[in-house]
C-alpha cells in the first residue's frame, strides 16, 4: 500500500519579501501545491493553451516584472505528455518569463531529463545532457534545481548558469529508519558508478542513527541492452540492507542486487530510489521476494503502477520539504552546502 511521508526537513519558516513567482505547469501541479504549501507562499497563476495541430501556448497570467521566479516542472513521459512535451513547454515559459521582465528565473526540475545521457559510450554518441543545458541556456535561465541527478559532475559541467543538484538523502532517512528497526544496517550500490551516492546515504544514515552502517557493492556491466556481472563486495549476512539508486526504471538492476545479497544472508532488502519511473517489465520485476519495500519520491507520480504486489510495497515521500527549503534559500541567498551533492 503507498503511504504518503513528507520525511525531512520539518515546516520551513516564510520566505520573505514579496517579489517572489512560484509557478507549477500542467503535470506537475500536486507536487508544486506540496512546495506552496512549504513555502507558505502561494503558486502564481498561468495559462497553458493546446492547439489543434498539437502546437500550444504557455504564459504568465501574474505579473513578474522584476520578479524572483522559480518554475516547478518534473519532466518524466507520461501520463498525458512526453519528456520533449514538458521540455519543450518549460523552455517555452522559461522564455515568455524572461521576455516579461523578470529580474531571474530558475528551473526546479525534480527529475531532469536525458541526464542519463551525459557521455559518449560508442562513436559519434550524442551527450544528450550538454545539449539540454543549452536550451535552458539560450531562452534565459538563470539557474536550474534537479534532484539527485544521475552523474552530478557531468550534470554541473553541462551548464553555464547555476546548477544546483541537490542530494535526496535528507527525505529518504526518515522513511528507512522507519521500515529497518533495529537489524544491523548495511547500504549497497547496485552498480560501481553509483558509489558516491551509497556512501552520502550511508553517512547521513550513521549521523542519523548512531549506530555504524556497512557498505557493500554489486558488479554490472550494460552492452547492448544485456546486463552481466557476478561480483558482489560486502559483508551483508544478517543485516537489514538498503539498496540505494537514483532511478528505477523496469526494476532488474535492483532485483540483481537483491538477489546476490541474498544469497549472501543478506535478513532483509529495501530497495531506496528517488525517482520512480516503473516502466513495463517493472511490475513483474519488482513483485520478487528478495525485495521488501520499495521507497521513492514523488518526483513521478507512480502511475504506471496498478494496483498489486509492488505496489503494496512501495513508500512513497514527498520531494516537497527538500525542494521548498532550496528555494526559500535561494531567493534569499543563503547557502545550499548541506542539501547538494559533493
Amino acid at each position: 500500500m503507498t503511504e504518503p511521508h513528507m520525511g525531512s526537513p520539518a515546516l520551513i519558516r516564510p520566505v520573505a519579501g514579496d517579489r517572489l513567482r512560484l509557478f507549477a505547469l500542467k503535470g506537475t501541479e500536486e507536487l508544486g501545491q506540496a512546495i506552496s504549501r512549504r513555502l507558505d507562499w502561494p503558486l502564481a497563476r498561468h495559462e497553458e493553451r493546446d492547439f489543434e495541430d498539437g502546437e500550444h501556448k504557455i504564459r504568465p497570467l501574474d505579473a513578474v516584472c522584476g520578479a524572483d521566479v522559480y518554475v516547478a516542472h518534473s519532466l518524466h513521459g507520461g501520463p498525458g505528455q512526453s519528456a520533449n512535451d514538458k521540455l519543450c513547454r518549460l523552455l517555452f515559459f522559461i522564455g515568455a518569463l524572461k521576455d516579461a521582465g523578470a529580474a531571474r528565473v530558475t528551473a526546479v526540475v525534480p527529475y531532469l531529463c536525458y541526464a542519463r545521457k551525459d557521455r559518449r559510450t560508442k562513436p559519434n554518441d550524442p551527450v544528450t545532457t550538454r545539449y539540454v543545458a543549452a536550451l535552458f541556456e539560450s531562452v534565459g535561465a538563470d539557474a536550474i534545481v534537479a534532484l539527485e541527478v544521475h552523474n552530478e559532475a557531468a550534470f554541473e559541467n553541462a551548464f553555464r548558469c547555476r546548477a544546483v543538484a541537490l542530494t535526496a538523502a535528507p527525505l529518504l532517512i526518515e522513511a528507512i529508519k522507519a521500515v529497518v528497526e533495529d537489524a544491523p544496517l548495511c547500504i549497497i550500490s547496485p552498480d560501481l558508478g553509483g558509489g558516491k551516492r551509497a556512501d552520502l546515504l550511508r553517512e547521513a544514515l550513521e549521523a542519523s542513527t548512531g549506530r555504524q552502517v556497512g557498505k557493500a557493492f554489486a558488479e554490472k556491466r550494460r552492452s547492448a541492452d544485456v546486463v552481466s556481472g557476478d561480483l558482489f563486495v560486502g559483508d551483508v549476512a544478517g543485516a537489514a540492507c538498503i539498496i540505494v539508486d537514483d532511478l528505477v526504471s523496469t526494476g532488474g538492476t535492483l532485483v540483481r542486487a537483491a538477489r546476490a545479497a541474498r544469497d549472501r544472508g543478506a535478513r532483509r532488502i529495501i530497495a531506496c530510489v528517488t525517482h520512480g519511473l516503473f516502466m513495463p517489465g517493472a511490475e513483474k520485476a519488482l513483485a520478487d521476494p528478495a525485495i521488501e519495500r520499495i521507497i521513492a519520491t514523488d518526483t513521478v507520480p507512480p502511475f504506471r503502477l496498478a494496483a498489486g504486489p509492488v505496489r503494496d510495497k512501495l513508500v512513497i515521500v514527498s520531494a516537497a520539504p527538500l525542494l521548498a527549503e532550496a528555494i526559500r534559500r535561494l531567493h534569499e541567498g543563503e547557502p545550499l552546502t548541506d542539501l547538494m551533492v559533493f
